[in-house]
């Protein structure tokens, strides 16, 4: 098998959501423009979550190689001006959210990977990580009111990014997300 050459290696094993994209920021800051950095994780979220995040920050995602249970990841920093990290603009707090459970009009989008909404979801939210996103936004309504959520609020971000590009008009970021959620749960493990 060819190994592909980086110029920096991180390691983000055993790490889940958000600390593997926060620790390839702060990386990519020592980086050369047009220098790649191989992140090695064992999340299986953060193939999403880095693909998400180089695209909205500018940066270029080469690609993952699976290894046994190590995901290697490999972005390449951007050239020349770097991109603005775009945020979503519209965002609102689990308290709102709370309220907004009963309205008809709204749809909870949990972004987060299926056996992290196995687990714990809130009840009556469509499940759709962020991976599958793009392939499957056709299943929700433009129409309604769409409050994405995942565990920090990062995933979430981008996400709301994409469905705002997708000509969605009301959606909202809500930070902090599922960990610090204190409403009602739902459980699909018996």
């Amino acid at each position: 098998m060819n190994t592909i050459e980086s110029n920096f290696v991180l390691d983000a094993k055993g790490l889940a959501c958000p600390m593997p994209i926060v620790k390839t920021k702060k990386a990519m800051n020592n980086l050369e423009a047009g220098h790649v950095i191989e992140i090695q994780a064992t999340d299986k979220g953060s193939k999403a979550d880095l693909q998400a995040w180089a695209k909205s920050s500018g940066h270029e995602y080469l690609g993952t190689i699976e290894e046994g249970d190590v995901l290697k990841h490999f972005v390449r920093k951007s050239s020349g001006e770097e991109a603005v990290e775009r945020k979503h603009e519209a965002v609102t707090d689990n308290a709102t959210l709370a309220g907004k459970l009963s309205d008809e009009n709204v749809i909870v989008l949990d972004v987060r990977e299926k056996a992290e909404y196995a687990f714990n979801h809130i009840p009556g939210a469509v499940s759709i990580p962020l991976g599958e996103l793009e392939n499957r936004v056709n299943e929700l309504n433009k129409d309604k009111e769409v409050y994405v959520v995942c565990r920090t609020g990062n995933r979430s971000d981008m996400a709301a990014q994409l469905l705002d590009e997708k000509g969605f008009a009301n959606v909202f970021n809500v930070v902090p997300g599922m960990s610090d959620w204190s409403g009602d749960l739902e459980s699909d493990i018996k």
